[in-house]
């Protein structure tokens, strides 16, 4: 038999023991159960699909890769934050 060993955040940790021990399951039976329902369906059990990124998150990476509408460099935190703060 093999081990499995992963590092996940300690929160998520938690949420899925308690998720999973409401359903009757420890976490790894969980994973055993992902891990032979993704060999049987020859893939990802489930759809796995990107969310729309809102178009002002759209253009503002798109700036920040194209260095447009970009302000500063600024002296200080003050004045950073004073020009976030402008309308």
């Amino acid at each position: 038999m093999a081990t499995l060993q992963i590092r996940i955040d300690d929160t998520l940790k938690k949420q899925a023991d308690t998720l999973f021990s409401s359903l009757g399951l420890d976490t790894s039976t969980a994973i055993r159960i992902f891990l032979n329902a993704a060999i049987e369906n020859s893939g990802i059990p489930f759809t796995v699909q990107h969310k729309p990124v809102p178009a002002a998150l759209q253009e503002a990476v798109y700036d920040s890769r194209f260095r447009h509408n970009l302000h500063g460099p600024f002296n200080s935190a003050e004045e950073a934050v004073a020009s976030m703060l402008e309308d």
